[in-house]
């Protein structure tokens, strides 16, 4: 049975998320507020975590960061009543894997944490392997990145967004297919926080090199792809 932490201090909340996974098989671990919820998360083996942001003591921000340095590969999902681009860009600098704004569906939260353990799961065989582009080399298992042998140092979701285009170098990469694909969510037109990531990617991979690798195609995405 997978193992779910669920952090919400709105127990009324917190009992319908509970009992909607359960119902879908899920054996669910529930803490009322942030600090609980770290230290259960630290010390304990969960498949999944699901963390709303606005959590008495310490934050669903401040979890994530402490978590991931502790645990890097378990994913995260987070839940808030925020929603604007900045919100998000927050929870993924932070290293949460998805975002679902409130009021929201069980059945959407329950194909996420599918897709989400599906992709977990497959990447345990690709630890080890070295993605490589031009000057550019991301290692999947130490989760290190350089380019022309100096280290870049990215977040969480900086990585993940590198390594998809990485695996699809010099094809036109759509919006939709990103948000897809890197997040697991469907692309929302009305922000922006796909080409935010990209601006952030852009500066730490090519503004320091004559050899430009991203690329936007205008009115039909990102291409990564040597000058």
């Amino acid at each position: 049975m997978l193992q779910v932490l669920l952090i919400e201090d709105e127990q009324r909340i917190a009992e319908l998320i509970k009992r909607g996974l359960q119902e879908q098989g899920f054996n669910v671990m529930v803490a009322y507020d942030g600090e609980t919820g770290k230290k259960l998360a630290i010390s304990n083996h969960y498949d999944i975590i699901i963390t709303d942001i606005v959590l008495p003591v310490i934050s669903g921000i401040d979890l994530c960061k402490e978590v991931r340095l502790q645990k890097p590969n378990i994913p995260i999902i987070m839940l808030t009543a925020l929603g604007t681009t900045n919100d998000k860009v927050e929870g993924f600098d932070a290293g949460a894997d998805d975002y679902l704004v409130k009021p929201f569906d069980l059945r959407e939260l329950h194909v996420r944490i599918r897709a989400l353990l599906k992709r977990s799961n497959s990447n345990v065989n690709a630890k080890g392997f070295i993605l490589k582009y031009a000057d550019l080399e991301l290692n999947l298992h130490t989760k290190i990145v350089k380019r022309h042998n100096t280290e870049i140092s990215l977040t969480p979701k900086e990585f993940k967004l590198l390594e998809y285009m990485l695996q699809n170098t010099e094809r036109v990469l759509s919006r939709t297919e990103i948000a897809e694909n890197v997040w697991e969510t469907t692309f929302d037109t009305g922000t922006n926080f796909i080409d935010v990531y990209i601006n952030y990617l852009r500066k730490k991979i090519d503004r320091d090199f004559n050899v430009k690798l991203i690329h936007t195609k205008p009115g039909l995405g990102f291409i990564f792809k040597k000058d």
